[in-house]
Parts: C-alpha cells; sequence; structure tokens
C-alpha cells in the first residue's frame, strides 16, 4: 500500500470520527433540552405560589370606586396557576353603602378572584350588630362560601345562629345580607324567647 493512500484513509477515519462524535454530541444536547422542557424542573408545580404578603389588608371597589368589602389577614399567597389567594386568619368586613355592616373571621380562607367568591374555612364566626334595621346577628359554622358580589352566604355544614335573644340551628344555611332573609337546609331546631308586653 502506497504512503498516500495510507494518508487518504487516516484522513478519512479522523473525519467519519468527527462526524460521529458531532452528531452523537448533537443528539446528547436536544436529549438533553427535550427532558428539561417535557419534566419541567423549573416549571411551577400546581401548588407552587409566586408571592406572598404578611399582614396584608386589601380593599375591593365597586365599578363606581366605592369600597365593596375590605380582607385583612396575617398572611395571603398567590397561586397563579388557577389564581386564587390563600389568606391565613382571614377578617373579612362588609362595606357596602346602604347594607348593615358584616364582619367575618375564620382560621384560614381561600379567594377565587376570577368568581370573586371567598371561601371561609375552620371556625368560621359572622357577626352583625343590631340597629334600627333590625337585632343584632351570630353565626358559627366549619365552612363558609361567601359571594359579595350577590350579599350571600352559603353553607352545607352544621350552622349555629344567634339573632337577638333567638337561637337557631340547622344544617344548611343561605343567608341574604341586603334582605337580612335566612333559609336552613335542614335539621333545623330553635329557641324563640317569647316577646315583652
Amino acid at each position: 500500500m502506497s504512503a498516500p493512500a495510507s494518508s487518504q484513509r487516516v484522513r478519512l477515519a479522523v473525519i467519519i470520527t468527527l462526524l460521529v462524535t458531532t452528531a452523537l454530541g448533537s443528539f446528547w444536547v436536544l436529549e438533553v433540552l427535550r427532558q428539561g422542557q417535557t419534566g419541567a424542573p423549573n416549571a411551577m408545580s400546581k401548588d407552587e405560589a409566586d408571592y406572598s404578603v404578611e399582614k396584608f389588608n386589601f380593599v375591593r371597589m365597586s365599578q363606581t370606586g366605592q369600597a365593596r368589602y375590605n380582607i385583612s389577614g396575617s398572611k395571603l399567597t398567590h397561586y397563579p396557576q388557577d389564581d386564587t389567594f390563600a389568606i391565613e386568619q382571614p377578617l373579612l368586613h362588609n362595606l357596602a353603602e346602604g347594607q348593615a355592616p358584616m364582619t367575618v373571621h375564620a382560621e384560614h380562607a381561600v379567594i377565587d378572584h376570577a368568581k370573586n367568591a371567598i371561601q371561609l374555612q375552620r371556625n368560621v364566626q359572622a357577626d352583625r350588630p343590631a340597629s334600627t334595621a333590625g337585632a343584632r346577628f351570630r353565626m358559627r359554622t366549619e365552612s363558609l362560601l361567601v359571594l359579595p358580589d350577590q350579599n350571600l352566604m352559603k353553607t352545607d355544614k352544621p350552622v349555629e345562629i344567634l339573632l337577638g335573644n333567638s337561637q337557631l340551628y340547622g344544617t344548611g344555611m343561605v343567608a341574604n345580607n341586603a334582605t337580612r332573609e335566612i333559609h336552613l337546609a335542614s335539621r333545623v331546631h330553635g329557641s324563640f324567647p317569647p316577646t315583652p308586653r
């Protein structure tokens, strides 16, 4: 075999080796990138928050610029996946003009921003002081859905209501703060003291 032919084969072998190495390296880089996207190590998990605020106070305004309600708490955490806010030690004040002021507090709450719904949980208590329009209203339950735009509070749990000196108990409730109507769904019982003459 001549020296030029041997030299040509060595060059060809080096070129083929470089091409194979480059192709394998490119394949490896593409595979790493693909796994990075589908494995999503950098993507947020379903329950990962993007920010939190301690000792906050938030006021929700109406379209006319009037304060609708104010909510405060020890900590607010936002979850971008479903645009919800988790609140520890929430305290909710109804500020709507022309309606009786209502205060609701609990141990935990979740606000669904899109539906403007507030789900309060654990040791939920609502209080509306007595006024010329009616007697004092106090309510206790373990879970309460507040719909501020509709002035409604709902629960499917047992509920205890004090209305003036009267006591009501039941399971499941819909209460309208604007009309002061209360509907209890089942297992309703209570005590009503005699009206003074």
